[in-house]
């Protein structure tokens, strides 16, 4: 999954690819380099953010969805928490929505999702971006990561999703410890047991930064390598990275790895 920031504010790469045209090209771009899925998003969740109106999201990501529109041949996903975007998105051919919220944020998300028949991203977050790294943190995360994505699975039933449709994301970085996120990652088997596709979003994260002793975000990318692996390897089936070619190929060398073992 390529991530596409119609932002000014995202952590690594606001403000880049705000411009419809200049959007349009990396999304192309990253289907050539190999993404399967582009994710688009016209809200910056990073640790501290505001959120933005629904006005001024649709303004960011219905040019670039328009722009879009019979040019790519792999699926689009919507990064947002609000229906109406998710509406909007999937008039225009998203396929699947990503919701950081986990069907929180919007009362009408869910039955949205079941009416329209797209795939979901449910994600686990402690808090909300705005205060989410400012603790406190889960003593176990394990245990709040597992309860936080069985909740959501009981939403999505009780909206009438099928589970066939949602793909569940321990959110890394969202309300977790440098530590925590590594212990998600390396423990990921046993959140395929609750027996839906994982998404992990690792991505240059600041938690890799504190790993390599304070890298920015540029210089994150073998750091995020590490943690693509890792992902595979505990049966991620999706992973969601700014870096597309080369992290499409440390997928193809960690699914050898992967397929090799079994």
């Amino acid at each position: 999954m390529g991530v596409l920031n119609v932002t000014p504010d995202s952590f690594s790469d606001g403000g880049r690819y705000l411009a419809t045209r200049a959007a349009v090209r990396r999304a192309l771009e990253m289907e050539a380099e190999g993404a399967d899925i582009i994710d688009i998003g016209g809200e910056s969740t990073r640790p501290g953010s505001e959120g933005v109106s629904m006005e001024r999201e649709l303004e960011r990501v219905l040019p670039v969805l328009n722009g879009l529109r019979g040019r790519l041949k792999i699926p689009i996903s919507i990064d947002t928490q609000k229906a109406a975007i998710a509406a909007s998105a999937i008039a225009l051919g998203a396929e699947l929505v990503n919701d950081v919220s986990a069907l929180r944020g919007d009362p009408l998300m869910g039955s949205l999702v079941r009416k329209t028949g797209v795939a979901v991203v449910l994600m686990h977050m402690r808090g909300r971006p705005k205060t989410m790294q400012r603790g406190p943190f889960a003593r176990d995360v394990m245990r709040d990561v597992t309860r936080g994505l069985r909740e959501a699975l009981e939403r999505a039933r009780r909206a009438g999703i099928s589970r066939e449709r949602v793909i569940l994301d321990p959110g890394i970085g969202f309300g977790k410890t440098a530590e925590q996120n590594c212990e998600l990652l390396a423990r990921l088997p046993e959140l395929a047991r609750l027996g839906c596709p994982l998404l992990v979003g690792s991505s240059r994260k600041a938690f890799i930064g504190k790993l390599l002793g304070g890298a920015e975000e540029e210089q994150r990318m073998w750091g995020t390598a590490a943690t693509v692996t890792a992902a595979v390897l505990g049966g991620a089936q999706i992973v969601r990275v700014h870096d597309v070619k080369e992290m499409v190929q440390v997928v193809r060398v960690a699914e050898g790895i992967r397929e090799a073992g079994k």
